[in-house]
């Protein structure tokens, strides 16, 4: 009966959001919980059965001490004095990430990096290999045949041809917990939500959707990234609600005005709410004039409708000798100033070069960020 109840509120609040907010997202989509998540993990291994693409053991001499360390443990011990000369042996660094809530016996996908100078790791076995996390605790064991989508082939002349990365490989579901991570879900009957992106007022109409779906008192925003929740008595289990949660929808605060380029693609994301006060801009021969009028749009006779001021911006770029400066008029979209800029078939640097200057004389009223 209660899960009932709970599934019918939050049906009650997914429909009644649904039509009058057409851009509501998930919480699940905007917010993780506090101290669910991955946890990576690291070994050092021997891949073997390689051909010939091993390591060189000359430079590389841990490869044939791992190697002995490994065959004294199998009960086999090397003669005294025998140099092994190894080419079908790789040492390698085994990583994998365990997910929240892992059991023993789930099976996780590793990557291999070979760590010395092994050509291609293609065709190798990757042996027994203890995979350990931050606290020094073994938590599980990978062990199987590569994947290695890059291959290295040489001729005898010494020509050679090398394509993706041949000494990094996969072995698809190679690892096998072997050691349940302690997760406290809901110690003391409650949870922190912490937010993908902070933001204020995400966290504060996070709180106010939930509160509206599971009753006042329920979600309390402690500052940008974090939301407190209490789970309440009426709740079936703490995996029902949390559940129900997840799928609750609210709008969330609008992004920060942000420019995002890249000199090497010439990509420009331009953000919501980003303007450009006024100022002038002359780059070398490209020269740039924004300028924007005013004029009044008016309703019909006999309707409905009401006199509004509607802006008009016009954005000219000239590209040839010197030209002069030209003033940008307040209110102008920085939109309008990219895609001008980008009609005249200008050079993504010099895009990139105006809008780094806008930004230092103060006139950019958002971050920029250059990748």
């Amino acid at each position: 009966m209660a899960l009932q109840k709970l599934a019918g509120i939050v049906a009650l609040t997914l429909v009644g959001l649904a039509p009058g907010w057409a851009a509501a997202d998930r919480i699940k989509d905007l917010a993780g919980i506090d101290g669910i998540r991955n946890n990576q993990l690291v070994g050092y291994g021997l891949v073997v059965g390689l051909a010939g693409t091993g390591d060189q053991t000359i430079q590389a001499p841990f490869t044939v001490q791992s190697l002995q360390n490994m065959l004294i443990q199998l009960g086999i011990t090397v003669p005294q004095g025998v140099q092994l000369q190894l080419n079908n042996v790789a040492a390698v660094m085994v990583t994998a990430d365990l997910p929240p809530f892992a059991r023993r016996g789930q099976a996780l996908d590793v990557t291999v990096s070979s760590i010395a100078n092994a050509k291609s790791l293609r065709g190798g076995t990757l042996v027994m290999t203890p995979l350990k996390g931050a606290d020094g605790k073994v938590y599980a064991l990978a062990q199987g045949n590569l994947v290695v989508g890059g291959f290295d082939a040489e001729g005898a002349d010494g020509s050679r041809i090398t394509a993706n990365i041949p000494s990094v490989g996969r072995v698809p579901g190679g690892a096998t917990v072997e050691r349940d991570r302690a997760l406290a879900f809901t110690p003391d009957g409650a949870l922190t939500l912490t937010l993908h992106q902070a933001d204020f007022t995400t966290a504060l109409h996070m709180a106010d959707a939930i509160n509206g779906a599971f009753g006042p008192d329920t979600a309390v925003p402690v500052d940008a990234g974090a939301v407190s929740v209490r789970i309440p008595e009426s709740a079936p289990s703490p995996v029902a609600f949390v559940s129900a949660l997840h799928n609750l929808t609210f709008v969330p605060g609008a992004a920060p005005a942000r420019v995002v380029v890249s000199a090497r693609t010439g990509t420009v994301i331009i953000g919501q709410n980003v303007r450009i006060t006024p100022a002038a801009v002359a780059h070398g021969s490209l020269v740039v004039k924004i300028s924007e009028q005013l004029s009044v749009s008016q309703p019909g006779p006999f309707g409905q409708g009401e006199t509004v001021v509607v802006p008009q911006s016009t954005v000219e770029v000239e590209e040839g000798g010197a030209g002069s400066m030209f003033t940008l008029d307040p209110g102008v979209s920085l939109d309008s100033l990219v895609e001008a800029v980008n009609r005249v078939g200008a050079a993504p640097s010099d895009l990139v070069a105006i809008l780094q200057a806008l930004k230092q004389a103060g006139a950019l009223r958002a971050e920029l960020v250059v990748i």
